[in-house]
């Protein structure tokens, strides 16, 4: 009886010295999952590349070994200094995984040629001047919680990463992309091209075309740019005062036969 009283008293006072990290709350998730969705970053270390999340502590550590086995058998995801950008956020019970430039399978697709053209209409702002912006792939980090994911804001998950990611060093394409609607935000981040874009956020979304042809249809001038090659899917983005009026995808074989699907709508 006295060794379950002792058991008992010792078992109250780990809890109430060490209590339980707060549940997350679902619309603590939302805002997470918002908040994190399409920001841009600069890399503070080597990151490789991996098919299971690399786990990051609170503290900034993280398993060496881990990440070192990562490194040798899938190679660099980013190097210190690049830009990079969550494209998918998770959240479990232990675990804020964010996904870095569509994860493993991810590649290049950056925008340090891209320039904003300023009110006189003449290109003045290279997006990715002064920045390295050539992160070779993607990736996948968790911030882990042995004890459970804490109830935290965004900017207190960013303090913790900020050995591995800083969100606070802001490129001139960062701050392009907080100037544009949110639903155009959102289509870059899923790599989509919507009607509305403008030619910088059609290469943020899509990189270069393949081919680029400009027409005059009834004295209107259109430029359409085409990406894909035949066999397989290809996409034409038609253009007209420097806006997207038209996205056609199609399957087009080798012996020229084009099947037409509908274009995206959101």
């Amino acid at each position: 009886m006295r060794w379950i009283l002792v058991t008992s008293t010792a078992v109250l006072l780990f809890a109430a010295t060490f209590p339980a990290a707060a549940k997350v709350s679902p619309e603590r998730k939302i805002e997470l999952i918002r908040d994190f969705t399409a920001e841009m970053g600069t890399v503070q270390m080597m990151l490789p590349r991996s098919k299971k999340s690399l786990d990051v502590r609170p503290d900034g550590t993280y398993d060496t070994s881990d990440w070192a086995a990562a490194m040798q058998q899938y190679g660099v995801a980013a190097r210190l200094g690049d830009m990079i950008q969550i494209t998918g956020v998770q959240i479990t019970d232990k675990r804020l995984v964010l996904t870095i430039n569509h994860g493993l399978k991810g590649g290049r697709k950056w925008w340090h040629r891209i320039q904003v053209s300023g009110g006189s209409g003449q290109r003045n702002d290279d997006l990715g001047r002064g920045a390295q912006t050539n992160a070779p792939g993607g990736t996948e980090i968790a911030l882990f919680f042995k004890d459970g994911l804490p109830d935290k804001t965004t900017e207190e998950f960013k303090a913790l990463l900020k050995n591995v990611l800083d969100f606070e060093v802001r490129s001139a394409t960062a701050q392009y992309m907080e100037t544009i609607e949110p639903k155009f935000k959102e289509a870059i981040a899923e790599n989509e091209v919507i009607a509305g874009m403008d030619k910088e956020m059609v290469l943020l979304a899509k990189n270069r075309p393949d081919n680029k042809y400009r027409d005059t249809r009834d004295g209107v001038e259109t430029e359409d740019w085409i990406y894909g090659k035949p066999p397989g899917d290809i996409v034409f983005v038609t253009f007209q005062n420097g806006k997207v009026v038209s996205i056609k995808h199609t399957y087009a074989s080798l012996g020229g036969e084009v099947q037409t699907s509908k274009p995206i709508e959101r």
